[in-house]
């Protein structure tokens, strides 16, 4: 049951960062778009960043949502579908955001 209440806990979060994110705010709490100098950064559409990352937390909120639910029944499957689609999920998100250059604003 703890663990239930801690994975809601998550999902919260997860989903708040996302509802910031879709609004084109919060790019700052990018790993490596916050690290770029701001030179680089210009050269990126910050906002097509932030709507493709609030697409995958959403993803990833909808997952965590899924452990807390199986737990809560006590039903290994829905857990194993929610790991399933949390691991698909961020493999898409690294080979969609690391190959041509998807976010480059266009010059």
């Amino acid at each position: 049951m703890l663990g239930a209440f801690i994975n809601f806990i998550f999902v919260i979060l997860f989903f708040t960062f996302a509802l910031i994110l879709s609004k084109g705010k919060g790019a700052f709490l990018l790993s490596g778009y916050n690290t770029m100098s701001n030179e680089e950064k210009t050269q990126y559409d910050e906002a097509a960043l932030c709507q493709f990352m609030s697409k995958i937390m959403y993803g990833i909120s909808l997952s965590i949502l899924l452990f807390a639910v199986s737990e809560l029944l006590e039903n290994q499957t829905i857990f194993i579908i929610g790991l399933i689609f949390m691991l698909s999920l961020i493999l898409f998100a690294l080979l969609y955001v690391n190959t041509n250059n998807r976010f480059k604003k266009v010059k």
